[in-house]
Order: structure tokens, then C-alpha cells, then sequence
């Protein structure tokens, strides 16, 4: 049996979205920024979808700019905003994902910025108190805090660190790549300069995503090249990829309690199996309550077998990360593990789950973790 519970680190393809980018992939292949009618059809797709995706958020046209996807809109949001609106001061946290940390590390390392971490609770939620302190003390700041960590999960009280920021004429960005698509957000109810969005977390294609930019931000290219995406990102656009983006976040959206209630039922049922099967077995964050509905982060007592856990399950045919797929390869071990204090000598699983994923499944995955550990038990014997 084979078992996929990597969804946090990319979703496989959904059939609709798939069947809408096909014929722009053979049929409709004009270049977008041509004149005559090859080039007419497909750039009115574009326009269609950037339409879609505004209209799902609450938001203008001319706010959506489409990327290459997460990492990019992440980097654009950062440094051409630090350029171009002359802030000298960021706040972030140490947990966020390496597009936004190294970043702005980058930067400061470069003397373009100070940055500040905002202090974190033992679950590895942001010190609203310590945010504010930071913002009082200094004059207009650039705050990066992402809405869902992607490898514990914690939520970030979106709405209130946009209102704090308000207060004190700070620029807001957040990495929502792991929230959009799993949640309805309303755009218009949140003070926000800033998004980021990658297709590939909500079963549309990999290589594209988009930057919210607040229409009364004003900012420069990152890209420079071509007048695509009104100026601001240079590049033949990535056309059924956008396409693709678009429909993945209308069939996300459109079937998103539905598809919220199932995946919860299957994180329940495996914290329930986990804890049932596996003696002293504990968990990361807060993923069991206020977090992200699709991601378990799960601490493993050690055992012989635990330093290969991740390879094993693997074996089995099971799919897991250690942490963030792009980390992979990484020998120093999760940067957000280490930020909130977590004991990194016994092993850490994500699981991550998507619409597609059964009880059948779970029950599987349960079983062969209870193998692992039964071997590694009497091994320790």
C-alpha cells in the first residue's frame, strides 16, 4: 500500500484542474503579450483568472500579480517593499519559512535593515505583547509573521496583528501559503499590505502562485524584463499554470467545509490511534487545537529505530517529512523545532493531509509505526 501524508509539502493534481489547463498547454499557446488573436485568447484566460482569484478573496484585479510561486512572492513582498517605501526596521519570527527568514536575515546581514524576532510562547504562537512592544518602539516597521506555520501548524491571529499593525503604521505581510485554499478569507476584513499564494499546497500545478499587493502600496519590480503583470513582474507568463492556479482555488473554495470535515475526522482519528498505540507519544505546537487543520506534527519516543523512522516509513510505503520539503537534505534538523524549545533528540513526523486521504489509510500508517516501534523497543532490551 502505498500512503501519501506529505500534503504540506506539495498535493497532487486535482482531474478538474488538470482538464481546464490541457488545452492551453496544446491549443491555446499564444504568448500572452502578442497582438494578434493567438495572443488576444490567452491573455484574456489570464485576465479571467486573476478576475476568479480576486473575486475569491475580495479583492481588486489589480491587486493579484502572479508569480513562480511562494518563495518569489514571498521575496518580492520583502525587498521591494524595504526598498522602495525606505523602511529600516523588520519584525519577524523564527519560525517562519526560510523564504521569508534568510531573506530578511540577507538584508540585515547587508545593513539595509535591523530585525527583531518577535518572542514566542512554548507552543510557538507569537507574543502578541512582545509584537506590540516592538512595533511602539520603533518608527514605521515591516512585519513578516505567516498565517499557518507549515510545519506545526499554529494559526497566527491574522486579523489582530493586522489591527496592531495599523496602530502604528506598520506594513503587514504574511506567508499564507499553507492557509489559502484551506480557508475562505475575506481580504476586505483584514488589514494587510501583503499575501503570498503557491497553487501546488491546494492540488493545482507546481510553479505558480501570486503576491496580494494592497492597491494603495505602491512598489517596483523584483523581475525586471518585460512589461508583464502591469509592470511589476518581468517574464512571458506561466499561462496554464495560472489558469491552473485559478481553478484549484475555485474547487478549494467552493468544496472547503466539506473537504475541512473530512481531513479534521482523519487528524482526530490518527491523534487518537497514536496516542492508543504508541507509548509516550506527544505532540508539536499546538496542532490539536487553534492550528492548521491539515498538518499533525508528531514527537516519537527514541528507540534504535527512531534515527531512521522517516526512511522506514518510507519503506513501507509511507510518506512523512521531517519538516519543511525545502529543507530537504538538511542535516541540522528543523529550524522550527529548535525555535520553540522542542526536544530534538526523539524524533519528529509531519503528517499532512489532504481530501484525497481515507481512514484506511490512517489505520495503515498507524499499524506500521506500531511495527517500527515494537522492534525498536525489544531492541533497546
Amino acid at each position: 500500500m502505498k500512503v501519501y501524508l506529505d500534503n504540506a509539502a506539495t498535493t497532487p493534481l486535482d482531474k478538474e484542474v488538470l482538464d481546464e489547463m490541457l488545452p492551453y498547454m496544446t491549443e491555446f499557446f499564444g504568448n500572452p503579450s502578442s497582438i494578434h488573436s493567438f495572443g488576444r485568447k490567452t491573455r484574456a484566460a489570464i485576465e479571467n483568472a486573476r478576475k476568479s482569484v480576486a473575486r475569491l478573496l475580495n479583492v481588486s484585479p489589480s491587486e493579484i500579480f502572479f508569480t513562480s510561486g511562494g518563495t518569489e512572492a514571498d521575496n518580492m513582498a520583502i525587498r521591494c517593499s524595504i526598498h522602495d517605501l525606505g523602511l529600516k526596521y523588520a519584525i519577524t519570527s523564527k519560525i517562519e519559512h526560510h523564504a521569508v527568514l534568510h531573506t530578511l536575515e540577507k538584508l540585515a546581514e547587508e545593513g539595509v535593515i535591523r530585525l527583531s524576532f518577535v518572542n514566542l510562547t512554548p507552543e510557538g504562537h507569537i507574543d502578541i505583547e512582545h509584537l506590540e512592544q516592538l512595533l511602539k518602539n520603533n518608527d514605521r516597521s515591516f512585519v513578516s509573521l505567516m498565517h499557518a506555520n507549515n510545519e506545526i501548524g499554529n494559526l497566527l491571529p491574522i486579523k489582530e496583528v493586522g489591527e496592531i499593525c495599523v496602530r502604528y503604521n506598520a506594513i503587514f505581510h504574511s506567508d499564507t501559503v499553507q492557509t489559502l485554499g484551506h480557508y475562505a478569507i475575506d481580504l476586505q476584513k483584514i488589514n494587510i499590505q501583503f499575501i503570498t499564494c503557491a497553487a501546488h499546497k491546494f492540488h493545482g500545478p507546481k510553479g505558480v502562485g501570486f503576491l496580494y499587493v494592497n492597491s494603495k502600496i505602491k512598489i517596483n519590480p523584483l523581475i525586471y524584463g518585460g512589461s508583464q503583470e502591469r509592470n511589476i513582474r518581468g517574464g512571458t507568463e506561466n499561462l496554464y499554470g495560472i489558469i491552473g492556479l485559478a481553478k484549484a482555488l475555485e474547487i478549494a473554495l467552493r468544496d472547503v467545509e466539506k473537504h475541512q470535515q473530512h481531513i479534521k475526522e482523519l487528524k482526530n482519528y490518527m491523534v487518537e490511534q497514536l496516542k492508543e498505540h504508541i507509548p509516550s507519544v506527544e505532540f508539536n505546537g499546538s496542532c490539536l487545537n487553534n492550528c492548521l487543520y491539515t498538518v499533525l506534527n508528531v514527537r516519537f519516543p527514541h528507540t534504535d529505530n527512531a534515527e531512521m523512522l522517516l526512511f522506514n516509513l518510507d519503506i513501507a510505503g509511507v510518506a512523512a517529512s521531517g519538516g519543511s520539503a525545502c529543507s530537504s537534505g538538511s542535516d541540522i534538523g528543523s529550524h522550527v523545532l529548535r525555535g520553540i524549545g522542542t526536544d530534538i533528540t526523539r524524533p519528529s513526523v509531519r503528517f499532512s493531509f489532504s481530501k484525497y486521504n481515507t481512514k484506511e489509510e490512517i489505520d495503515y500508517t498507524v499499524n506500521k509505526l506500531k511495527e517500527l516501534f515494537a522492534v525498536g523497543a525489544r531492541a533497546e532490551r
